[in-house]
């Protein structure tokens, strides 16, 4: 055995000397982080044909029952086996990236799912109703139990909603912008127990609202039930989520707007009313929008406010008014078939305008405090341009050679 060949002197690492160079070093690649990979298929596969094996051996060994402990306990292994078969390859960070990857795609699938069936069966039971002309001009008057979905409708109710939102913006939205306005400027400690008032108010039961206007407004002050104090209650519920949005919307401003205002020697007033709330503009829109849609949709007030009636009643002072909500829940109650046809009908139509206030108040907030949308873009555009070109006349008319003035020469007097 010779000195080359002892396993202590061959394991010395070799010493550098000038004229040797360093042994490169091995390529390190990237890990994607986004996209979808052929491993990450295959492991989802398999960990998926897994865990339907051993929920389905686990069941028949034990003799269990019921879809839903499957269904967990298949889920379980899922994400046991998933995690066994992404350590094959990579390390502990990357297994736990990829388990909590999947957990949370599963439970948003899961949610989105659970909101799909309910839109869309609430859809396929309403639409017999929503076929009709009649069920948008004709109100409940005239349609008895054994009545064809071609007589009746929800003019009644639609009339109703639409005085009921309608005071309640008329109320809510002034007093809620100005209340947003002072928790912004405001820093003092008022106004962060207010703020913890209106933010604890957005939590409120919408029957407490209802009990509340029905024991000031119609048992102490002793009006009747009428539309106007269901829009009283409602404005109730809508008030913190205005206030709270708004305020939201008004602290996302960027501050170095205020402070060039300032600069300038604005008055703080001057500030908020030209700088800051107009470029809030579309988060203040975005507030009121989520403000009625949290508001339309709500029964129990109108319940004990407004009563219940079957004819249309376009005098909000007087006499009882219903709600798209409230006509729902009555006609569900009755047990017709006639009835809960026109009831889901009547959720339909009410679903779909709160998806469209949804995505509207979404297409405005999407260009957030500070974004312009695209009318105010090209409005900005054209006051730059018109600016522009004034200034390059104005640059032509100072540097161009005036005309000489004719100087009189002073003559002798005769």
């Amino acid at each position: 055995m010779t000195l080359l060949d002892d396993p202590r002197t061959s394991a010395r690492p070799t010493p550098i000397t000038s004229g040797s160079t360093l042994p490169p070093r091995p390529t390190q690649q990237r890990r994607k982080l986004g996209g979808i990979r052929r491993d990450m298929v295959f492991n989802l596969v398999g960990a998926a044909a897994a865990a339907a094996c051993l929920s389905g051996l686990l069941y028949l060994l034990t003799g269990l029952s019921g879809g839903l402990g499957l269904a967990i306990i298949g889920y379980v292994a899922f994400l046991v086996v998933y995690g066994v078969l992404v350590s094959i390859a990579d390390d502990g960070p990357a297994v736990r990236d990829a388990v909590v990857t999947v957990l949370m795609a599963s439970t948003a699938v899961l949610a989105f799912g659970a909101l799909g069936i309910v839109i869309v069966f609430t859809l396929i039971r309403g639409w017999s109703a929503l076929v009709h002309v009649n069920f948008y001009t004709q109100d409940m008057s005239k349609a008895g139990p054994l009545a064809s979905l071609k007589v009746g409708g929800m003019a009644h109710a639609l009339v109703g909603t639409l005085w009921m939102v309608g005071i309640a913006v008329v109320l809510t939205v002034p007093i809620g912008l100005v209340a947003a306005v002072y928790l912004d400027v405001t820093r003092s400690r008022p106004a962060r127990f207010f703020r913890t008032v209106v933010e604890a108010m957005t939590a409120l039961p919408s029957i407490l609202a209802g009990l509340f206007i029905y024991a000031a407004w119609i048992l102490s002050f002793g009006f009747q039930r009428s539309g106007l104090a269901a829009s009283l209650a409602l404005s109730v519920m809508m008030l913190p989520y205005i206030i709270r949005a708004a305020d939201l919307a008004l602290r996302l401003v960027p501050g170095n707007l205020r402070e060039a205002a300032a600069a300038l020697g604005a008055p703080r007033w001057k500030t908020e009313m030209q700088v800051v709330i107009p470029t809030a503009r579309s988060g203040l829109a975005t507030a009121v929008i989520l403000g009625v849609a949290r508001a339309i949709g709500e029964a129990s007030p109108v319940l004990l406010t407004a009563g219940y009636t079957t004819y249309i009643n376009a005098n909000p002072l007087n006499g009882p008014m219903v709600s798209l909500p409230l006509l729902t829940l009555k006609l569900v109650q009755s047990g017709v078939p006639a009835y809960t046809s026109r009831a889901f009908g009547a959720a339909s139509f009410l679903l779909v305008v709160v998806i469209v206030l949804f995505l509207v108040a979404r297409k405005i907030g999407g260009w957030g405090p500070g974004h312009l949308s695209p009318r105010g873009l090209r409005r900005v555009q054209e006051a730059s341009a018109r600016d522009v070109s004034r200034f390059a006349r104005r640059r032509r008319s100072d540097t161009q050679p005036a005309d000489t003035a004719q100087i009189p020469t002073v003559g002798t007097t005769r």
